[in-house]
């Protein structure tokens, strides 16, 4: 008997130390998985092959898909990755991303178009994809994306490699495993507006961001500029056009700083162009209301070197302000109604602005042709 208890005990012993050695990344369930933004999702599943894990949240308003997969490469040195099969359920045809380590230590995400098991070619894929990211610890890599999706289901497949030469994958392994590591993932809806624990903590922030820099830079600017060229023609018109325009330029600053500030906050080592046209956004328009402080007289000897410096930054700035706007939104992927209703109001002011062209034409020109016509006195 005592035995018997003595070989329980060990037998407890055992498993227990067993236990305690797996590493918690390959021991837990994606219910109890953590990670920095895991509010990001609201599902989750244990894969049924490569102790891997795929946490999701849907938003059907804009038919996006924010994933977060989780698990351990063949190798240290290797890769894991995840992708959506758009035209079947294999490898072949597969839209992936692929997480791995650089040769600095640093995680990096690349994108490949998997056309056919002999072709794959890294590059864009066949839907939008933003918001890369990948992380490493406790020898499990995480990889986080958000996707444009069509449908409520779509077939994804999930691997891992050995290793990966100059930004290139390693053959993975054929074992089972590796060929039955592919599935349906059904979508559910949900409504990106209302807030709960699966909303995207920056969307939020993204969306005023956005909203502040459509009317400054894409809005506010162009009018302050349209102001300035043509309504000065009219001399009823003066000073009231000077004021109008501060007015609007003034406005359309400050609500670029805000916008700026809190596009700082939210890009940090993201949209690497997005973000540097916004700096250089800002730098032109702090130079230019400095230059409102700098004037000279309209009859100083530098007034004309005055004219071409603020009218050459002024229209850097309206373009790139213009150009980084569809940026913004191509990041944000809004409804498609947003995109053209700034299209529409972007149309409008450059309708009223060839009309103004014209209009400001005739003035100038009959007022040279009356100025030329006039009798000579003395």
């Amino acid at each position: 008997m005592a035995s018997s208890c003595a070989n329980q005990n060990l037998a407890m012993l055992i498993s227990l130390t067993v236990i305690l050695l797996i590493s918690p990344a390959y021991s837990q369930s994606c219910s109890s998985q953590s990670f920095a933004n895991k509010m990001l999702y609201t599902q989750c599943a244990d894969l049924p092959t490569l102790s891997s894990t795929l946490h999701w949240y849907y938003d059907s308003a804009n038919s996006t898909l924010a994933i977060a997969f989780i698990a351990p490469p063949a190798k240290p040195a290797g890769w894991t990755s995840w992708a959506i099969n758009p035209t079947g359920t294999g490898m072949a045809g597969a839209q992936t991303l692929l997480a791995y380590k650089t040769s600095s230590g640093a995680m990096a995400v690349k994108t490949f178009n998997i056309s056919s098991y002999s072709s794959i070619v890294p590059g864009k894929l066949a839907f939008d994809v933003w918001d890369t990211a990948a992380e490493s610890s406790g020898g499990v890599f995480r990889l986080f994306a958000k996707v444009k999706v069509k449908t409520g289901q779509v077939n994804h497949v999930w691997q891992v490699g050995p290793s990966v030469v100059d930004g290139f994958p390693a053959k993975h392994a054929f074992d089972a495993p590796n060929l039955q590591a592919k599935g349906t993932l059904t979508l559910t809806g949900t409504n990106a507006g209302v807030a709960g624990a699966g909303a995207d903590p920056k969307l939020k922030d993204r969306n005023i961001h956005g909203i502040l820099n459509a009317v400054s830079w894409g809005f506010l600017f162009p009018l302050g500029i349209i102001i300035a060229r043509y309504i000065r023609t009219f001399p009823s018109a003066d000073p009231a056009w000077f004021y109008l325009h501060i007015s609007c330029q003034i406005s359309a600053y400050a609500i670029g700083v805000a916008g700026w500030a809190t596009g700082l906050k939210l890009g940090r080592g993201e949209y690497t162009t997005h973000r540097n046209i916004g700096i250089t956004l800002f730098t032109f328009a702090t130079v230019q209301m400095l230059a409102l402080f700098l004037r000279p007289g309209k009859d100083h000897k530098y007034r004309l070197y005055w004219n071409i410096y603020h009218h050459s930054v002024g229209y850097a700035i309206l373009v790139l302000g213009i150009v980084n706007i569809f940026k913004g939104l191509d990041i944000l992927n809004p409804t498609n109604h947003w995109k053209t209703a700034y299209i529409i109001a972007i149309c409008v002011l450059g309708g009223i602005a060839v009309v103004l062209e014209i209009l400001t034409w005739i003035v100038v020109l009959n007022r040279r042709s009356s100025k030329s016509t006039k009798p000579y006195d003395g």
